[in-house]
């Protein structure tokens, strides 16, 4: 893990360090295998042009994974305890995306001896394209 921050040095409006990622039918892939969904419109590139989507697009976790390696990045161990999520899937990512996943503080609130914070993320592609959009929240030090 980076080093995370504090709900002090935290401001509304603030980004959050975004994560670049490249799309890859072979990450696609790898991702079907670790997770055990081996759906045909993910790994199969023949049926899958027979599909709305005219080809593979990756898992819709897939991009949520890198809303969450953001989040642990900079809020580390409080996100992995207790961060929530909430999120709306847009837009199919295809392999050849890059894809980044931003997100803003949204809010910051102290009630009953806790600190959190909500933030807007979401998932855009090499176009601007929101992908995925919602908000995260996560307990601060």
């Amino acid at each position: 893990m980076t080093n995370t921050l504090t709900y002090d040095q935290l401001n509304v409006g603030d980004e959050i360090p975004m994560v670049v990622k490249n799309v890859t039918q072979e990450k696609i892939n790898r991702y079907a295998d670790a997770s055990g969904d081996h759906n045909p419109l993910h790994i199969d590139p023949e049926f899958a042009k027979t599909t709305t989507y005219s080809g593979t697009i990756a898992h819709g976790m897939l991009s949520v994974a890198y809303i969450s390696e953001m989040m642990t990045q900079t809020f580390g161990r409080a996100w992995l305890a207790g961060g929530k999520l909430e999120i709306n899937f847009l837009l199919p990512v295809r392999p050849g995306d890059t894809v980044m996943a931003k997100g803003k503080i949204a809010e910051k609130t102290a009630e009953d001896g806790q600190q959190s914070v909500r933030c807007d993320v979401w998932v855009e592609n090499s176009k601007g394209d929101k992908v995925i959009v919602g908000w995260a929240s996560a307990l601060c030090q």
